[in-house]
């Protein structure tokens, strides 16, 4: 018999924000190593650097030796900072590993020397729930919202559709992404978007709503920590269903990482039923010969034309014409002319009067 205790922890992740869990935490020894599954875990190490935890208020706190935290269960392969696996077994006293900043957790299998190494965690146990009114009968916590339906269908309604995609991890995708969104905003069009794959951390879609989106979702709510080719698909077809459900007149979603990635965004860029719903895809490029890579994977492996090129391969005007004359794509930089990458997508859409014809319409 494994009995119930209670801890009192002092940072809680956003990877497991669906819990509503509070400061005092009830604890069992008995854990599932599953993705997702929330652990209670010591801090047993300091760092000077990415050393610091999303919580779920989505401000970003300080980690330090000796914290107690709530996390969840993940794998993470990333290009840029840390990987790692789930541990087939756990026990409370092992040791493992954070993963991101977003509290995923972890057995550490690799690191980038930018990042240092990770943070040491004492797992001291599994996290319950009491969904029973009444009943003091605790359930494993687990992240999200509801869960994964892997056959679930698309339908976007006719609504338009923009997809954000990188040729890697740190392209600039989230900071397009909040300029075509601000600027269809400020052209009074009603946006709602989301993020289809990458590790938990709610930042990019905090990011989406300060830009002006009227509703965010990530995989998250969806239960699924890291995403992978399998689930990929699923999920995208599942948030795009449910914001277009929402009758918004663009919805905007990032596929996190690169075009060759672990995460999914191949699988989904292929799926037949999504690409018939994308409307326009924008691809964030490191530089110019990543952004011709980019172009080339795009129209040769997923039959696509991208409608722009961004990120920091257009940081001057240099690539921006390497980029217009040798791939015959536009390309604007979403930090220093937000207004063009949107007016320029917001054209290819078509939906430059939609607001002002439903506003004549009423």
């Amino acid at each position: 018999m494994n009995p119930m205790r209670t801890v009192v922890v002092d940072k809680i992740a956003s990877v497991t924000q669906a819990c509503g869990l509070a400061r005092e935490v009830r604890i069992s020894a008995n854990i599932d190593c599953a993705e997702g599954m929330v652990l209670v875990v010591e801090v047993l190490n300091n760092k000077s650097t990415y050393n610091t935890l999303e919580l779920t208020s989505g401000r970003m706190a300080k980690v330090s030796r000796g914290d107690i935290v709530v996390g969840a269960l993940g794998h993470r392969k990333a290009l840029f900072g840390y990987s790692g696996h789930i541990p087939e077994s756990l026990k409370p006293g092992d040791v493992i590993q954070m993963l991101n900043i977003g509290g995923v957790l972890g057995i550490c299998d690799s690191a980038t020397p930018d990042k240092g190494k990770p943070f040491n965690c004492r797992v001291l146990g599994t996290a319950l729930t009491f969904p029973y009114l009444g009943e003091r009968i605790g359930v494993p916590a687990k992240a999200g919202y509801k869960p994964l339906d892997m056959a679930a269908r698309v339908d976007a309604r006719g609504v338009p559709v923009v997809a954000l995609a990188g040729t890697c991890m740190e392209a600039g995708k989230t900071a397009a992404a909040a300029a075509i969104i601000a600027r269809m905003r400020h052209r009074g069009l009603v946006v709602d978007a989301f993020k289809a794959t990458g590790v938990s951390l709610r930042r990019d879609i905090l990011a989406f709503e300060d830009a002006g989106a009227r509703r965010t979702m990530i995989f998250t709510d969806l239960g699924i920590v890291t995403t992978t080719a399998k689930c990929g698909p699923a999920l995208t077809r599942t948030m795009l269903t449910e914001m277009a459900a929402g009758r918004p007149d663009v919805i905007v979603f990032e596929l996190g990482d690169g075009l060759l990635g672990t995460y999914g965004v191949e699988a989904i860029l292929l799926d037949r039923d999504i690409k018939a719903a994308l409307t326009a895809v924008i691809l964030s490029a490191n530089d110019p010969v990543a952004a011709w890579g980019g172009v080339k994977l795009l129209r040769e492996r997923f039959e696509i034309e991208p409608c722009a090129v961004t990120g920091p391969a257009t940081d001057n005007q240099v690539g921006v014409q390497i980029i217009r004359e040798q791939m015959g794509v536009e390309a604007f930089n979403a930090i220093s002319s937000p207004a063009d990458l949107g007016d320029h997508v917001i054209c290819k859409l078509g939906i430059e009067n939609v607001r002002e014809s439903k506003v004549a319409e009423e």
